[in-house]
């Protein structure tokens, strides 16, 4: 096997695929890459047995079609290294050889066949999204996952797909994240009872495989498991486990008060806010009050601190207090002239931000003896 192409065409997609190949496992050939080589051109492929990944090297010439394993972490570091526009990789017998300008390795590789199988897309039916507007999905609700948490369910993202309209959801308990956007399909979809939850991992590895905005993404969803392909990459996972809340009904309805906000200015706010807050006092009182909002925090052995920013509210004075790094992640995934909105009922209940495109994200006050 023998096939040349770009450097840096190479090492983007090593470093993409990378990301799922496990530190540890009770199968170390899973901790290889496999590179497969065909007169059509060159794939990487990476599994951790849950999650899997297709990715299409792009420029690639091959002279000898074929399979092998690159060693992650050795790889890794010769692409990083390695100088020069191109790059050949070739196998002969036991042996990897990676060439480039002025320098060349010589590798031990595995046996490719032991290597498990990773699904291509052979979906006649299937539910097409545009790449900008799911990567914006993900973006606005991977953050509020519980990775660590025993219900597996809140450990990934909930996908809605009905008709025209696909709806993300992610929550950890203590927030929750609501977005949309709009989907179309393709052939008669099977209508799925429940709705599928996809791993965060899997959330993460799709966000960075995504390519140019403007292109389709095609996402097919079976029993266990969803697949979805764009224009060089196929990705491969299993669902999560378990019941995800009914997220519907945690989105407060009926609100007192309404605060306008620009997200740059309100993140400065709450970014500055957070200096003086630890572990065992990480709560910050926002006092909302005619054209201003205070925000005030005081933590033992660190000290207190006031912010304040202009703010378009005009209603009776309302004070709730939130721990700043939910505030913080959601606005963190806006642009800094995106306008929203806050709903308040009072210091005991959920607040709820509003973007203008539908984006609900929904925190959990403090309670005020912290």
């Amino acid at each position: 096997m023998k096939l040349t192409c770009q450097r840096s065409a190479l090492a983007t997609a090593f470093q993409t695929v990378a990301g799922i190949v496990p530190a540890r496992t009770p199968k170390p050939i899973l901790q290889n890459i496999k590179l497969q080589a065909t007169m059509e051109g060159a794939t990487l492929v990476a599994t951790d047995s849950e999650v899997g990944i297709r990715y299409r090297v792009g420029e690639a010439t091959v002279d000898a079609p074929g399979e092998l394993l690159l060693p992650k972490n050795k790889t890794n570091d010769i692409l990083r290294e390695m100088v020069g526009d191109t790059i050949t990789l070739e196998k002969t017998d036991e042996v990897l050889w990676i060439r480039g300008d002025r320098a060349e390795y010589r590798l031990g590789s595995e046996d490719p066949v032991e290597f498990p199988n990773v699904s291509g897309f052979e979906a006649n039916e299937y539910y097409i999204l545009q790449t900008g507007a799911l990567k914006q999905m993900i973006r606005r609700t991977l953050f509020a996952c519980d990775t660590e948490s025993t219900r597996y369910a809140l450990g990934g993202v909930l996908i809605d797909l009905k008709g025209d309209v696909a709806t993300f959801a992610a929550t950890d308990t203590r927030r929750l994240a609501v977005t949309k956007c709009a989907c179309a399909m393709q052939g008669k979809v099977e209508v799925r009872n429940g709705t599928p939850v996809v791993p965060s991992r899997a959330m993460s590895l799709i966000e960075r495989s995504l390519g140019d905005e403007n292109e389709p993404v095609w996402i097919a969803i079976d029993t266990n498991h969803l697949l979805l392909k764009t224009a060089v990459t196929t990705i491969y996972t299993r669902l999560v486990e378990g019941r995800f809340p009914k997220y519907q009904d945690v989105i407060p309805r009926h609100a007192t008060s309404t605060v306008d906000l620009v997200a740059g200015p309100f993140h400065m706010a709450v970014r500055q806010s957070l200096i003086v807050t630890n572990e065992e006092s990480r709560g910050v009182d926002f006092r909302f009050a005619p054209g201003i909002l205070t925000l005030v925090s005081q933590a033992a052995d660190v000290g207190e601190s006031k912010v304040e920013l202009p703010i378009g509210y005009d209603g009776p004075e309302v004070s709730i207090t939130f721990d700043p790094r939910y505030i913080a992640e959601f606005l963190k995934v806006l642009t800094a002239e995106q306008p929203l909105k806050l709903e308040l009922t009072n210091a005991d209940n959920a607040a709820l931000f509003k973007t203008e495109d539908g984006y609900n994200y929904v925190v959990m006050p403090l309670s005020r003896d912290r």
